[in-house]
């Protein structure tokens, strides 16, 4: 039961064995995700534009709802920002063994999917669990479908075993060095990895156009409406740039016109640029075999490369491995720049200890909070798979987005004569839709992801009550003598 979406049993009462997939018509479930995004993006550029300061949607609530919810959104910007790197990194592991595939060492089970069996290395001895070392330090400790090969056969059943994610550990730790060192070298950093991202998904797009078979979109939605729910509840968190965007806003120029036009037009890019890759994806090899692989682009780009007429593909995949690397790379580098700045802000207001505010004596970076941010990341990335991670990102982000649309309109009645760089047309109208569609797209995640979500946010309660809320600078208002 605790696997099947929210909305499924609450509907037909009835547990699934696993969540309905959408298919090809992940298309429309991007385009979906897209039209909440465009309407959460409005109200974030209207927030932003009114409260330029660190701290993204955490600062927003602060300033319209109170010192208690923006405890509950900034421990929940904590759980987002953190879920998307975890899943991020995970990913970026297992591209990684795919690039050592195409370098020659054929680890031809190493897909996400049945990841990790390296043909070439069986001469090494086996560990004290009875697996080979590769496997053990390339795949989590926690599978929930188990590992298996290419072949179909069974390394590890389903559950935990001995492993760790060495790849996905190592690059969230490399990156957290680069980030204490200073916001300027990481934003140059990662201008030039998104310039390579999306140069590699365009050439991408234009050399498989050739390749794509239509009879692989039908059916086009194998699981009807309920399939494209749930993908689009399972892709959301790959929406969150504009969100992280608009953390940065006290190192903007002109935030008031900067923050709007950057998180909308990142949103209009990143939503043709899914659409695009998801269509083709879909054209090339039948879904069913992308279930649960974290590098679906180049393992279907491996597969057409090794078919007749295919060898073109060849030096594509490695064009589209070297872009996804540094498009995994870059999103590492904005989501943690983003979650470091969250534990920096709610320290300054007092509702975290003073040391997450120090800032480097050398290079004027919030040191300590950004090596928290690092190791809460990089620890839990080696541990647990894609799929987990992803959802709780997933979950955090829309209850971020429901919290920041709540805001605009309470802002409406409390300051409507406050200037505003940016105001979200229609009134009432589009803040209230999305919170009524992120609180849809939240309905088609796992029960047992909101188990976990609701335990976070108690856990995150427990240290207010008995902390922040004695500290904060409210409290310290309250006590100063009049």
């Amino acid at each position: 039961m605790v696997n099947t979406p929210l909305a499924s049993y609450i509907i037909t009462h009835t547990a699934l064995a696993g969540r309905p997939g959408a298919g090809p018509a992940i298309a429309i479930s991007m385009i979906m995700v897209a039209f909440v995004c465009a309407l959460t993006g409005l109200c974030y550029a209207e927030l932003a534009s009114m409260i330029p300061i660190a701290g993204s949607a955490y600062t927003y609530t602060y300033a319209t709802l109170g010192e208690l919810i923006a405890w509950i959104i900034g421990w929940d910007l904590i759980l987002e920002y953190a879920g998307s790197n975890m899943s991020v990194s995970v990913g970026f592991s297992a591209h990684v063994v795919d690039l050592l595939d195409w370098l020659g060492f054929d680890p031809s089970a190493a897909m996400w999917r049945a990841p990790w069996y390296f043909p070439e290395f069986l001469k090494y001895p086996l560990d004290w669990a009875g697996k080979h070392p590769w496997t053990t330090w390339l795949s989590p400790a926690y599978l929930p479908g188990g590992l298996q090969d290419l072949s179909g056969n069974n390394l590890y059943n389903p559950g935990w075993h001995f492993g760790f994610n060495i790849p996905a550990f190592l690059i969230v730790l490399i990156l957290t060095v680069i980030l204490v060192r200073g916001i300027r070298e990481s934003a140059s950093a990662n201008n030039m990895m998104v310039g390579f991202k999306l140069i590699a998904i365009l050439v991408f797009i234009f050399a498989v156009i050739g390749y794509v078979h239509p009879s692989n979109w039908h059916p086009f939605m194998p699981n009807g409406w309920s399939g494209v729910l749930t993908g689009g509840s399972i892709i959301f968190f790959t929406y969150i740039g504009f969100d992280s965007v608009s953390t940065a806003a006290e190192e903007c120029n002109n935030p008031q016109r900067d923050l709007p036009i950057g998180i909308i037009a990142t949103l209009i890019v990143c939503t043709v640029l899914y659409v695009a890759v998801a269509v083709c994806l879909t054209g090339l090899v039948p879904w069913q075999s992308m279930v649960g692989d974290a590098a679906p682009v180049v393992n279907a780009l491996k597969k057409l490369s090794l078919l007749p007429g295919g060898h073109p593909l060849y030096w594509i995949r490695l064009v589209v491995l070297l872009g996804a690397l540094m498009g995994m790379i870059s999103s590492i580098l904005v989501y943690q720049i983003g979650q470091s700045r969250v534990w920096f802000s709610m320290s300054r207001d007092g509702l975290l200890p003073r040391v997450f505010s120090n800032v480097h004596p050398l290079f004027r970076t919030p040191a300590f909070s950004t090596w928290v941010a690092g190791f809460l990341v990089a620890i839990p990335s080696g541990l647990f798979d894609i799929g987990t991670l992803a959802d709780l990102s997933n979950i955090g982000t829309l209850f971020a987005f429901v919290l920041v649309s709540i805001g605009v309109i309470i802002l409406r009645f409390r300051e409507p004569h406050r200037h505003r760089g940016f105001v979200v047309p229609g009134g009432p109208v589009i803040p209230t839709l999305s919170v009524i569609f992120c609180f849809l797209l939240m309905a088609g995640l796992p029960i047992i992801t909101w188990y976990r979500f609701v335990i976070w946010l108690v856990i995150g309660l427990f240290i207010y009550f008995l902390y922040s809320r004695h500290r904060s600078e409210f409290a310290s208002n309250k006590m100063s003598p009049r």
